[in-house]
């Protein structure tokens, strides 16, 4: 099959031979340059159109060329008369007859409208996830990835290479969990305002794009010692309604009914997601923990007073959530627009814990079953306004943004745990538990991006964020008293409030030099850091409690200058050399902070450090792009180096009951290297096979203490991922994945390999305006985390299933997507061109 990109190049290949053959003929003439635009009727950029010139004098003499991605084109052509003809497929193509070129011509923006018999055929789908390399990004077109349909946005970026999501849905770059998750390029309530749990709710097929930013420029925020996964929803662009529907149904019990819809008239754009879902997500874990003899501080040998703990966890979580996101982009004139959009999302969760343990003693076993019942509430709404002004077309423009993001959450559980047997000499109270949880969390953002190119090849860049943000957690536990069976305020009830303000500045140049491109930045922040903690228990007590010191009402003040460097050297149409530098940050926020033990375990809970300070990272990064016919690959090696970097130690200290707890506590960490390489092969051999696969080494290397404990660690690892997509007969499509996480070792924990497999069937319907898709998540059921923990005090063996196998088939119907938005329809045949701009960016 010949795609549309495909055609172009030929197009331009033909042109140029015929230009060298006519070089002769025209080599006494002055040469002079034709510029313009190409857009279509709605005025989106038409990359690889071709612009053809032919001689009014001599027909034979043909030349021309292609335009670029945002549709412009600059031709050196030779004085003369010319019919100029601008093409592009599926569109009517325009000509003008007897162009007289005798000094630099510029001919404006040629529109082109879709060609009349052609306006119900085309159907341009990316049939693969495609990438294309920018200065400081690569851009991973999702395609039409059949084992994410019916699945979310979590699933999507589990196939994204150089991205992988945990067991736990947590999300790392490169090994890395300190990733900044943006939504169109800001942070959003869609993103769970930094937790990650809301990607597991919203729907794949409402990616466009997954933009994965291990060099940031200066625009970026410099949150994320990562880097920046920049998530773009579809937004149609095409006049008319069109849209999707979307229906599902699967194993464990879940439903669900999303819809995206389009209008777009010539003065406005109105665009919708809405979707529910309701779902099942049963997970469970495992742990054998051993104590060992200690010597204690006096240096006495202490034997624990328990010999060993089982723990069998089921974890039965049902689901139901409601989302939707509404938005009006209205054309004030041809070069400006104000965008306004709406995100509300409700969701309604019910968890069930069952923990069965069994404790060894010397003289006999106890066995107990600990419930948690919890039920969760959460809404979520944001409003946000965006203005953009064009000065013109070269990209001169003014954009501003107002965001502001309000999330409620409550939560009330109910803990029992009771004695099923005991035979030890013991006779402990486990007193019913009640909790109560607040969570109110408000942020605002402005920000405002100024754009400035000079010349052909430069471009400036400067523009200001403030962002500011308060989260409060007003927490309260409830204890039953034994003698009186009443339930008793606990002291450890409180009040939790952080706020976090950052203001920040930035300005970037860059320019292009014949094949070698430069982006230098830099970015100025201002963070304050604020927390304040109203609790019964005075600071030492807390401190006794915690066996951290508190500090209840903490002003931190920090100022930071980023640097950012990227460049890139073209080596050929196909292959080029990229280097980065960029200076980051990473904040402790939340649930790090807040020193307030989770209560799902007796033995084992997580705790907050409000200690924490920011880690700040340095990063480089080499990358390799070479692309062939069917075959692009890339590759790069990437090395960080991160002070006072976050690290979860693991302590255990012995209850007033005689309970052994381990507390899980974030601390900062001395330093972190980081090395690594990573390299990724899309194939297409033929139209019915598309492979694709990447591999990631990496090596950290952590070197600090503790409390007098050595942590430092050597930690070396690798992750791989394949898939292929086979079509076969009927319009059925076939799409397996397969996933490898290889062994890591931390400094307490060491961590066995895991491997899974996906895999899903796809049949288009309906003239292929529907298709009913069945996918298998996890095939083998082997999404598990094994590991093995080793401290002074003691040794555990531990399993974690945070979701089983599930099985999902869904139903998709598309109406009025025969014309999809032209400008990806170069993109998503695998272009990589490397170009210095990215549409509503305004980057290098």
């Amino acid at each position: 099959m010949i795609t549309s990109t495909s055609r172009h190049r030929t197009s331009a290949l033909i042109f140029s031979f015929f230009f060298l053959l006519s070089i002769s003929a025209f080599a006494q003439l002055p040469q002079y340059e034709v510029s313009g635009k190409v857009t279509d009727e709605q005025g989106t950029p038409l990359e690889y159109a071709t612009i053809s010139f032919q001689s009014t004098s001599e027909p034979s003499n043909v030349t021309g060329g292609i335009t670029d991605a945002q549709g412009n084109f600059n031709i050196d052509v030779r004085q003369g008369t010319y019919n100029i003809t601008v093409e592009f497929i599926s569109f009517e193509p325009k000509t003008f007859k007897n162009r007289q070129v005798n000094k630099d011509l510029s001919m404006g923006t040629v529109k082109l409208g879709m060609a009349a018999g052609e306006l119900e055929e085309v159907v341009v789908t990316a049939e693969t996830t495609q990438v294309e390399v920018r200065l400081d990004k690569k851009i991973y077109n999702i395609g039409k990835d059949l084992t994410t349909a019916g699945g979310t946005v979590a699933d999507a970026l589990n196939n994204v290479p150089s991205v992988s999501v945990d067991i736990e849905g947590g999300i790392s770059l490169r090994g890395n969990e300190n990733v900044r998750i943006l939504i169109n390029g800001k942070p959003s309530a869609m993103a769970g305002f930094g937790n990650t749990d809301v990607l597991s709710q919203l729907p794949a097929d409402a990616i466009e794009r997954v933009e994965v930013i291990t060099s940031p420029s200066a625009r970026y925020d410099a949150e994320g010692t990562a880097g920046i996964l920049n998530i773009i929803l579809k937004k149609e662009k095409t006049l008319g309604f069109n849209g999707s529907v979307s229906a599902r149904a699967g194993d464990p019990d879940q439903l669900g009914l999303s819809a995206n819809l389009n209008l777009r008239k010539d003065k406005f754009n109105i665009f919708n997601t809405t979707g529910f879902r309701y779902f099942d997500a049963p997970g469970n874990a495992f742990s054998d923990t051993r104590y060992l003899e200690y010597t204690d501080e006096d240096g006495n040998l202490v034997n624990p007073a328990s010999e060993r703990l089982v723990e069998d966890r089921r974890m039965d979580r049902l689901n139901r959530n409601f989302y939707t996101s509404l938005g009006m982009e209205y054309y004030i004139t041809d070069m400006s627009s104000i965008t306004a959009t709406g995100f509300y999302r409700y969701g309604e969760d019910e968890d069930i814990t069952t923990n069965r343990s069994t404790e060894y003693f010397e003289e006999g076993i106890l066995n107990t079953v600990r419930r948690e019942n919890q039920v969760e509430d959460d809404n979520s709404y944001q409003f946000a306004l965006n203005y953009i002004n064009k000065f013109d077309d070269s990209g001169h423009e003014l954009t501003a943004d107002i965001q502001y993001e309000r999330d409620m959450e409550t939560q009330t559980g109910n803990i029992n745990e009771s004695i099923i047997s005991n035979t030890s000499e013991l006779d402990p109270f486990y007193p019913l538990e009640q909790t109560f949880t607040e969570e109110t969390q408000n942020e605002f953002l402005i920000q405002a991006d100024y754009v400035r190119p000079i010349g052909e090849n430069a471009q400036f860049e400067a523009g200001y964020r403030g962002s500011f943000e308060e989260e409060e957690t007003d927490y309260q536990l409830l204890l039953e008293n034994r003698n009186s069976g009443i339930l008793e305020v606990s002291p450890l009830t409180n009040v939790f409030t952080y706020t976090e303000n950052v203001n920040s500045l930035y300005s970037q140049y860059g320019n292009k030099f014949g094949d070698f491109s430069f982006l230098l930045g830099l970015r100025l922040e201002n963070t304050q850091l604020k927390g304040k903690i109203n609790s019964e228990l005075t600071e030492e007590e807390l401190r006794e409690e915690f066996s951290i010191p508190i500090d209840t009402d903490f002003d931190n003040n920090y100022l930071g200058l980023f640097p950012t460097l990227n460049l890139i050297y073209e080596l050929g149409d196909r292959e080029n050399i990229t280097l980065g530098y960029n200076r980051r940050i990473n904040r402790p926020r939340g649930w790090f902070i807040n020193p307030f033990p989770s209560r799902a375990s007796r033995t084992n809970i997580f705790q907050g450090n409000p200690n924490l300070e920011p880690a700040y990272s340095d990063a480089f990064d080499l990358g390799y792009l070479k692309r062939w016919d069917k075959l692009t690959l890339t590759s790069s090696v990437y090395y960080q180096y991160e002070t006072d970097s976050f690290e979860r130690v693991e302590q255990i200290s012995t209850a007033a009951d005689s309970t052994q707890v381990i507390r899980t506590i974030p601390i900062n960490l001395a330093t972190t290297t980081r090395i690594g390489a990573e390299a990724g092969l899309l194939y297409n051999p033929t139209r019915w096979l598309r492979l694709n696969g990447s591999v990631n080494f990496f090596q950290f290397d952590t070197d600090g203490d503790y409390n007098g404990v050595d942590y430092s660690a050597k930690n070396t690892s690798w992750y791989g991922r394949f898939s292929s997509k086979v079509s076969l007969p009927a319009k059925i499509d076939w799409q397996t994945n397969a996933f490898y996480r290889g062994a890591s070792e931390g400094a307490q924990t060491e961590t066995n390999g895991l491997f899974m497999v996906d895999m899903a069937l796809s049949k288009e319907l309906f003239n292929e305006k529907a298709s009913l898709t069945l996918n298998i998540q996890d095939l083998l059921n082997s999404r598990k985390r094994d590991s093995f923990t080793v401290t002074e005090r003691f040794e555990r063996e531990s399993e974690f299933q945070w979701r089983q196998r599930s099985i999902t088939l869904s139903f998709t119907y598309r109406f009025n997507q025969q014309r999809r938005d032209q400008e990806r329809q170069g993109r998503d045949q695998g272009n990589m061109n490397g170009n210095m701009d990215d549409e509503g960016a305004g980057e290098f």
